[in-house]
């Protein structure tokens, strides 16, 4: 008798919690975000942080909230904000041109100088942090592959000169590699553009001449003699604007005395 009492007993109480258990799921669910979910199916699912927010499934639901704009996915760019745009049913925002990373600086370790033998941990912050490194110029690329561990499509690698340089076929503009960069020499241009400044140093050019045999000297070259190649001589560096026709760009580079306009392809 005892026995089919605590049977019952127990019986009783799976039975009050079971109850209990099925009233707290339906009370508390978390509804699903159909609207979230459909533009997660459309994302490129890098979740490379390109857009702002943590992954691809943190962009989706400020779309579907409204709390972000359309338009800001770099892999995805102008074909998935027209996807976007249908599931939302509002017009496709601007998407701004595809930005690709470039390093600004072509002085390996055989063209410009050292200030010291650099012998720790292969990371570029660590290194910025002895007397911002071992390169003389303090705007350069340390070499140590920082940028190249962060990647997440593989595309920036040494070539055989120990350049660190950017595929801009595999670049997908997620800027995980600017953020990594202590000396900030890579910048992020329009994958449009033809060529690029190698070079990031803000010395004056008797100093560049000095350290680096293919740095900007600010010489002016590129733009008082090819005023259409988009250079403009800023600080001591030239910078193009990619905004202009860039007609005389071919021939700023082969007019430039340290041959730092380089093709960005």
């Amino acid at each position: 008798m005892s026995i089919l009492y605590a049977f019952l007993v127990i019986s009783a109480l799976g039975l009050l919690l079971g109850l209990g258990l099925a009233f707290a799921a339906k009370k508390f669910a978390v509804k699903k975000d159909v609207v979230a979910e459909q533009i997660l199916e459309v994302l490129p699912g890098a979740n490379c942080g390109g857009c702002g927010f943590p992954g691809c499934s943190g962009y989706a639901a400020a779309l579907s909230a409204k709390t972000a704009p359309n338009g800001l996915c770099p892999p995805g760019g102008a074909a998935v904000a027209a996807k976007v745009a249908a599931i939302l049913g509002i017009e496709e925002s601007g998407t701004s041109e595809k930005m690709v990373a470039f390093v600004h600086c072509r002085g390996n370790h055989e063209l410009s100088s050292l200030d010291y033998q650099y012998d720790g941990i292969e990371d570029c912050n660590a290194a910025a942090l002895l007397f911002k490194g071992d390169n003389t110029c303090k705007y350069g690329c340390l070499h140590l592959g920082s940028c190249i561990r962060v990647c997440p499509t593989s595309a920036i690698s040494r070539d055989e000169k120990g350049n660190v340089t950017v595929n801009p076929e595999l670049c997908i503009g997620c800027k995980k590699c600017t953020l990594v960069c202590p000396t900030k020499v890579i910048r992020m241009i329009p994958a449009r553009g033809s060529h690029a400044i190698a070079c990031n140093s803000n010395d004056p050019g008797a100093k560049v001449r000095k350290i680096c045999k293919v740095g900007c000297i600010g010489c002016m070259i590129c733009e008082k003699k090819f005023p259409d190649s988009g250079c403009k001589v800023v600080n001591y560096l030239s910078e193009i604007d990619y905004g202009k026709p860039m007609t005389q760009i071919a021939e700023a580079a082969q007019a430039c005395p340290t041959k730092c306009i380089v093709e960005a392809k």
